[in-house]
């Protein structure tokens, strides 16, 4: 389920990072897409041309734009942006130029009522492409230098209830920012919280990435880029509440945390200030966002309202195994077949009552019985003990 998360995660860790460094858009995903510029005046286009990159402007630029069919021609200025004015509402335009022999063209748009429109168009983004992706892979080729990783910010964990028991994911992406791979003088070793049981590498992983008991290894060097560790264990649950804690090897670059609601439960962490109950899909989920955790620090998780789970079924099939191991030491050594036929009733009458109350007991974990089942509950307890009492008493015959 934690895939389904993705909506809710960007929502929330979008207000978090509020603070962090702002990154150039991509050429690619802005060249020849025009943009509302309310600010400018009615039937205003402006046209800006740069090389590679924005920033990088090409003055002095022919450029052509197609206005209903017409042509007019314009040149960049210094900024590397040619003006159109006085451009009918309504009309279909498109921008081109050539620059350095390669052909660039814009979506073709409509001129707005009001306001005016931008549009880019880039220059060498292919080749650029191509330069930094050889520069990548040179560098990539290198041998690994000492420095340090990082947990990246789209990392999270995910809590969930499965077979009544808790269980968490760890889906961590370890990023190397440098273009060369990184040793950091030994795999990175992650304890998980006490308790933890069944912990197990998910696809996705890296093959890198090992789980024995309750210790994570990732093990170096880290190339450029992401290296995926995707973990999954449990954690057992005594109680209504539970506090789990995770010390980190590196530092965390933000943190996301999203659990699964189940009944009344709540979710605080003192490094999580921005908590919020959202849907992913039909199941509500509690999540929390918070900033940067340095290399060594502890995030602490609180959860409260867990369902508490009943001792009884567990006390009841205990209570199975004694009276069973009685009657069938009892049927090893009696003689009598009568005694064995009327034993044999009794132990089926007692099987299915042994059923009925375990089946209550655990629907009552998922919900507060109603009085027609409690009053059912005690029914089937008296008559399951008058068919214990008989048992025992032709035991003792």
């Amino acid at each position: 389920m934690f895939w389904l998360l993705a909506s809710g995660y960007w929502l929330l860790a979008g207000a978090s990072a509020a603070h962090a460094q702002v990154e150039m858009p991509d050429p690619s995903a802005i060249a020849g897409t025009p943009l509302p510029a309310p600010e400018l005046p009615a039937g205003t286009v402006t046209v800006r041309v740069v090389r590679e990159r924005m920033g990088n402007n090409v003055a002095g630029q022919d450029v052509e734009l197609v206005v209903g069919g017409a042509k007019r021609t314009g040149k960049t200025d210094a900024q590397g942006r040619a003006q159109f004015d006085r451009l009918p509402a309504g009309a279909a335009v498109q921008a081109t130029a050539v620059v350095d022999g390669e052909a660039l063209t814009s979506q073709q748009f409509t001129v707005p009522d009001s306001g005016g429109t931008r549009v880019a168009l880039i220059a060498g983004i292919a080749a650029a492409k191509a330069a930094e992706k050889a520069a990548a892979e040179k560098a990539a080729r290198e041998p690994a230098r000492p420095g340090v990783v990082e947990i990246g910010p789209e990392s999270r964990i995910v809590l969930e209830y499965q077979d009544d028991r808790l269980t968490v994911f760890y889906l961590l992406e370890v990023v190397n920012n440098a273009r060369t791979p990184i040793d950091t003088g030994g795999p990175l070793l992650l304890e998980l919280p006490t308790g933890a049981a069944g912990a197990s590498v998910m696809q996705g992983s890296s093959p890198n990435v090992g789980a024995k008991g309750d210790l994570v290894t990732i093990t170096g060097p880290f190339p450029p880029g992401k290296t995926m560790a995707q973990i999954g264990f449990s954690l057992p649950q005594a109680g209504a509440s539970i506090e789990i804690r995770q010390t980190w090897p590196v530092a965390v670059a933000q943190l996301f945390v999203a659990a699964e609601k189940v009944g009344t439960m709540q979710m605080s962490s003192p490094q999580l200030p921005d908590t919020r109950e959202m849907n992913s899909g039909d199941q509500p989920f509690i999540m929390g966002a918070g900033g940067r955790l340095n290399a060594g620090e502890t995030l602490v998780l609180n959860l409260s309202g867990l369902p508490a789970h009943s001792q009884t079924p567990r006390n009841v099939v205990l209570i199975l195994v004694v009276v069973i191991f009685a009657i069938g030491a009892w049927l090893a050594v009696s003689p009598a077949k009568a005694h064995a036929a009327q034993g044999a009733k009794l132990a089926g009458q007692r099987d299915k009552l042994m059923n009925e109350i375990v089946a209550l007991e655990k629907k009552r974990q998922q919900k507060p019985l109603s009085g027609t089942e409690e009053a059912r509950v005690q029914r089937v307890t008296t008559e399951l003990e008058r068919v214990l009492a008989a048992l025992d008493k032709g035991a003792a015959a």
